[in-house]
């Protein structure tokens, strides 16, 4: 194939679209589905304080009966900060690099995206583009949105590729076939205040906090999986905001996150950890930002390892290691998997892809797009 993924990157990138992103990012993007004979369809979901947020809906119906492959992904990108060589929103090629906020996170994978359904023919099967302007912030209007879109107009992926970047040392060592769950718990607890001379007066509120994270630090979780790491308890956050050395405090309040496997749930967790807090004479609130899942090794992860071998010579190892991605919503409606760019650079100052890179993850995603909608 003719690649053309370096200029649709660099009209990405050149869209600043810090989260949530709207607007020209998106205008760029349906100009570049609409030629291939896409339906776009963009909208507005929420209210503040975690909305409204645009998302788009892109379809290429393929003839009648045939199978239908999504392509998923997020063109937002988180703010670009301090110290940059260049400008994070002008994309320029330096060497042999594409530098630019997004590069790698992820307007170069949509790119691939964009540039292999431009190679794939229509005759070959359904493929849709689910978009999210908001994945690195709350996520509560995005791909959770789209996906209620998708079932009101019927159009359900038999297989979705979401374009994280999920490669380490080099493009194509490792795709994600499943990912942790997530969940962040705040922790209060009321006491009485009053002078820490007379102690038997007051109700010291820490005390009784300090306990109840020792409790929940010494929790048992589980040793892992044949494919997840254990699951893990951090305390992030302690808060008393007592200015006076003499005084007990009336409250303290903490906050703890745990990652979890699929041999729990969020709920299930978040119970555990009110009984604990009650103990103590604490309240637990715990907000549950995404389930663990597996999408189990087989035919979907066994195409994507065939098309890198075929283009690299290496195939990727599956994990579920790291963060939470929109996969974990995705992952209602069918079989999901995550494989993308090299992510040393993603989130930190001069983000930059190889394009060679970029060349690559393209024909990677024709064969994979090619043989999900084959059905092998």
């Amino acid at each position: 194939m003719t690649s053309n993924v370096l200029p649709i990157a660099e009209a990405l990138i050149a869209c600043p679209s810090v989260t949530p992103a709207a607007g020209l990012v998106f205008d760029c993007l349906e100009s570049q589905l609409t030629p291939l004979g896409f339906e776009v369809h963009r909208f507005h979901a929420g209210e503040a304080p975690d909305g409204p947020v645009e998302n788009l809906f892109a379809v290429r119906k393929g003839p009648a009966g045939s199978r239908h492959f999504g392509f998923a992904g997020h063109v937002d990108v988180v703010p670009p900060g301090e110290g940059w060589t260049g400008a994070p929103f002008a994309p320029e090629v330096r060497g042999d690099l594409l530098y630019g906020r997004g590069a790698v996170d992820m307007k170069g994978s949509i790119a691939a995206m964009v540039a292999a359904a431009a190679a794939v023919p229509q005759s070959t099967g359904t493929i849709s583009f689910i978009i999210t302007g908001d994945e690195e912030g709350p996520a509560t209007y995005g791909t959770q949105e789209l996906i209620k879109h998708m079932r009101s107009v019927d159009q359900i992926p038999d297989l979705i590729l979401v374009g994280e970047p999920t490669s380490v040392n080099r493009l194509g060592d490792m795709m994600k076939i499943g990912r942790r769950g997530s969940t962040n718990i705040w922790l209060t607890v009321e006491g009485k205040e009053g002078h820490v001379a007379y102690p038997h007066l007051a109700d010291n509120p820490i005390t009784k906090l300090v306990h109840m994270l020792a409790e929940l630090k010494a929790m048992p979780l589980d040793d892992g999986t044949d494919w997840f790491q254990p699951s893990n308890l951090e305390i992030t956050d302690m808060t008393v905001g007592n200015p006076a050395g003499n005084v007990i405090p009336a409250r303290a309040q903490a906050r703890i996150s745990i990652r979890f496997n699929d041999q729990h749930t969020g709920k299930e967790l978040g119970e555990r950890v009110r009984a604990i807090a009650e103990k103590h004479g604490g309240t637990a609130r715990p907000v549950v930002y995404g389930e663990a899942f597996l999408t189990p090794p087989g035919t979907f992860s066994a195409l994507i390892a065939d098309a890198v071998e075929a283009e690299l010579g290496l195939r990727p190892e599956a994990s579920t290691t790291g963060g939470t991605s929109d996969a974990r919503f995705l992952k209602d409606l069918c079989p999901v998997i995550e494989f993308g760019l090299c992510n040393a650079t993603m989130h930190k100052r001069d983000e930059a892809v190889a394009v060679a890179d970029l060349d690559a993850l393209a024909r990677i995603y024709v064969r994979v797009a090619k043989a999900a909608l084959a059905g092998g």
